[in-house]
């Protein structure tokens, strides 16, 4: 097929440089009626290679829970469903707020329960926009119509796991339950329906799931987008709908992780190592938690998983093989340029390959709070391509200018892997196996994975679902100026959608994945896959994985500059290295630059420097930072002076050293001696002066952890802590988060006192939710796994519950990992509890 994108164009906004794509015009066209878009329908499961059992023979679920040290459930039982039903149990016991309110999320009831706006008659429309959004996606729909097509173990695991959060509804009662949630309506039991929408909608976090403001207002020209009253008695009701949306980002939560699988010729003792640091909101729908399952001869697996995760454990080990996850760079998602049919004067068609094919109109409809126990039905208009939902975003993504329009397609949308894929790492027993699970599966749907097995053998792998786009698709993002151009003003992948050429029907296979295997050591702080072993760097795969040649995070270069320097003289890591390297919280931007600042600094003296309209004499400052010892430690002083100044850094760089790509974890480096590095250091000044704080205190004295009452107001407890920062190249990574963390869940924040601080002078600090939470590191040995964890914010989300800060105070009195129980002898030694649960009747 011969094609042709001009190149004359004028890059002033998005819509303005992608305008010109469109090849096609006016003419005759065959019409071909566009169906709804196809989630996919799950084909047939491979055969799991070590048979688990899924279900119990006569329906009975049965398992057996102790809790040990720091309230870790440690669950038996005989089969999946049972082993599930326990998981979900002793999960509600920690969290039940927290997936209640997913649960109403997915399901479009936000509305139902909490009226049309997040802040109350603002016009707002957010929760309007989720109910909206979530059925657009059809995700519920989805889950009803293919429940049964399912897997026997990923039926059994969403079964057990619902009817376990159930009994522990219905044997605690709603109204004692965590305060924050007790009596609320939306508190309800849930179903195994419930539970595989919720895990299709998680796939979608990364992609979809961030454009459901753009799919709320798209319409046609002419055509409003506001949802309308359905039935008569509320006629009168009057939508007040006045969204503000702004262009969607792949990973606006910025989630990041440090990941480290040591092979046998990188550990003291040959065998194999591997270090998890997940860096994830402390609040909200991505809390981890920890959990021990075990069904006797088949699975044996400890590790934590995020909230609702039904059984199988995310990030962990079983007794030969360790493994984690870092957030991947890769794209899951393509925005698809459309070509408008100009003879349409509905502009409802679009031209493919010369062919008109409809743009399909659906009305969908969610209820709606409008009054204490007042509820009414509203509906909209959601409009669809084959491609997938149409999306419009003011000034970027039109409907109708220059005959274009929008539509997004998610290579996770639909993705029913993702269970069966947990569930086949967790049974692997040794590497291969491990690689088996990625071969059989494709539902590690935003992660890069490494991992190593008790043999000393490594594995990493960007399997995340990504769009497997055709050779010319490829070829045109990456050379042609427009294409290149549009993808820097988004931020992601758009395409011309008016040649199937530039469709995509699957997610890239497994071959073609970037990956690696040996015995040394793979590596990922979340820059792309191509410098995973500096010595093997990985190239030759799509785009949309990532970027190589590039230059780094001062976070990755932190991590291969730790990979060399913790392993000590020999060259090779034991556990308390590792642990050692984690918590060393360095600050790479200091060891790079820190001396010639204070030199920089120093020479100037009381002489004024000029910022804006103030003069500051920075040299109470430059004494401060001199008392500073480089690190994040709680104990060191001036370290928030330095953080400022890197925020301030890392907007404009005044780097002395370009990058080069032949030293790509070394460069840039050095500083400028010039005025801008100056008014940096001098503004950093007058942001920890207008907070209040002292230029000299303690990380420790402003730097905090401090939990919500259940109404979300502040306990008034501050904990001190340790951590460095991801601006300045820190490892052990820690920030503040004040936007939506996924859920309504009550919670106080303090805002930023600025746009280049993350200091807030209501807060007196750095009020720390978001960083590292799920962190791990575990030693294969001759007589198996040893293991050492912490879950920064501790195991339970209700407020003065036994296991709500007890781990957050251990991290607070020193960074420490703490042992994780296990064997049958460490868990019987540190029971603190122990239940049997059965759906029996009593």
């Amino acid at each position: 097929m011969n094609y042709s994108i001009k190149n004359t164009i004028k890059p002033i906004s998005i819509i303005g440089l992608i305008s010109v794509l469109s090849a096609c015009g006016g003419g005759d066209y065959t019409y071909i009626g566009t169906p709804e878009p196809e989630i996919p329908t799950p084909i047939a499961p491979p055969v799991v290679a070590t048979p688990v059992p899924s279900f119990d023979d006569d329906g009975v679920l049965s398992a057996n829970i102790r809790w040990t040290d720091y309230g870790v459930p440690h669950i038996k039982a005989d089969n999946l469903e049972s082993m599930s039903y326990g998981v979900g149990y002793a999960f509600a016991k920690d969290n039940i707020c927290v997936l209640a309110d997913q649960i109403i999320k997915y399901n479009s009831q936000r509305a139902k329960y909490y009226g049309p706006d997040l802040v109350p008659a603002s016009g707002d429309s957010e929760h309007l926009i989720n109910d909206f959004g979530f059925l657009t996606l059809g995700i519920r729909a989805h889950a009803e119509q293919n429940i049964n097509a399912l897997s026997a173990n990923s039926q059994a695991l969403l079964s057990g796991y619902a009817q376990g959060y159930n009994k522990y509804l219905a044997d605690t009662g709603v109204a004692n339950i965590d305060a924050a949630c007790a009596n609320m309506p939306w508190v309800q039991p849930i179903s195994n329906i419930d539970m595989m929408t919720y895990s299709l909608g998680i796939a979608l976090l990364p992609g979809a799931a961030n454009f459901l403001g753009p799919m709320f207002l798209a319409a046609p020209p002419g055509e409003s987008f506001a949802p309308y009253a359905q039935n008569v008695a509320a006629n009168n009701y009057v939508v007040n709908a006045k969204p503000v949306i702004t262009m969607p980002e792949k990973n606006p939560s910025d989630l990041g992780s440090n990941g480290w699988g040591l092979g046998k010729d990188k550990t003291e003792n040959g065998k194999g190592m591997v270090l998890a640091n997940p860096h994830f909101p402390h609040t909200g729908n991505l809390r981890f938690w920890q959990f021990h399952i075990t069904i006797p001869d088949h699975l044996n697996v400890m590790g934590g998983s995020l909230t609702g995760v039904p059984g199988v454990v995310n990030i962990g080990f079983n007794e030969n093989v360790a493994w984690t996850h870092t957030f991947s760079s890769a794209e899951h998602f393509v925005v698809y340029q459309l070509t408008l049919n100009p003879n349409d004067a509905a502009q409802m068609s679009q031209v493919i390959d010369g062919t008109n094919r409809l743009i399909t109109s659906k009305e969908i409809s969610i209820d709606v709070a409008v009054a204490p126990g007042q509820t009414i039905k509203l509906s909209k208009m959601t409009y669809a391509t084959h491609h997938g939902p149409m999306v419009v975003v003011p000034g970027s993504f039109e409907w109708g200018p220059g005959g274009n329009a929008f539509a997004i397609k998610d290579a996770n949308l639909g993705n029913v892997d993702i269970i069966d894929h947990w569930l086949a790492m967790n049974l692997a027993g040794n590497i291969a196996e491990f690689k088996q699970a990625f071969k059989d599966y494709d539902g590690v749907i935003f992660n890069n994975t490494m991992s190593a097995d008790s043999e000393g053998n490594v594995f990493y792998i960007d399997d995340s679902t990504v769009p497997n786009l055709t050779a010319s698709a490829i070829n045109e993002m990456t050379t042609n100026p427009l294409l290149i151009g549009a993808k820097q003003a988004a931020g992601f992948t758009i395409l011309p959608g008016f040649l199937s050429a530039f469709d995509f029907e699957r997610a890239v296979p497994y071959e073609n994945a970037p990956q690696y295997s040996g015995t040394d050591y793979v590596q990922n702080s979340n820059d792309s896959y191509w410098l995973t072993n500096i010595n093997a760097p990985i190239t030759g795969v799509s785009p949309l994985y990532g970027d190589v040649d590039n230059q780094q995070s001062l976070r990755s270069r932190m991590a291969h500059k730790l990979l060399v320097d913790a392993a000590g003289s020999d060259g090779l890591f034991n556990p308390t290295e590792v642990e050692q390297a984690l918590f060393s919280n360095r600050n790479y931007l200091a060891e790079n630059i820190l001396t010639e600042l204070l030199a920089i600094c120093q020479a100037q003296g009381s002489t004024a420097v000029t910022v804006g309209a103030e003069n500051v004499d920075i040299s109470a400052g430059c004494t401060a930072l001199s008392l500073w010892d480089g690190t994040m430690n709680k104990d060191s002083s001036s370290a928030h002076l330095f953080r400022e100044f890197a925020f301030l850094f890392d907007k404009n760089p005044q780097w002395l050293n370009n990058f080069n790509v032949e030293n790509a974890t070394s460069t840039p480096n050095g500083l400028m001696n010039n005025n801008t590095t100056l008014e940096q250091f001098a503004q950093a000044i007058l942001n920890v002066e207008s907070a209040g704080l002292a230029l000299d205190a303690t990380l420790g004295s402003v730097q905090f952890v401090e939990r919500s009452l259940p109404d979300g107001s502040a306990s008034g407890v501050k904990i001190p802590w340790a951590g460095a920062h991801n601006i300045e190249g820190g490892f052990n990574v820690f920030s503040t988060r004040t936007g939506n963390d996924g859920s309504l869940i009550p919670r106080h924040v303090y805002p930023a006192q600025n746009s280049d601080s993350i200091l807030s002078a209501e807060g007196s600090g750095y009020h720390i939710n978001y960083g590292s939470s799920w962190m791990t590191v575990v030693n294969f040995t001759d007589e198996g796994p040893v293991a050492r964890g912490l879950l920064s914010y501790s195991q339970s989300s209700e407020y003065g519950s036994d296991h709500n800060l007890d781990q957050s105070l251990l991290y607070s009195q020193q960074p420490q990992l703490r042992p994780l129980r296990f064997t049958e002898a460490d868990i019987e030694a540190n029971k603190v509890t122990e239940m049997t649960i059965s759906s029996a009747p009593e």
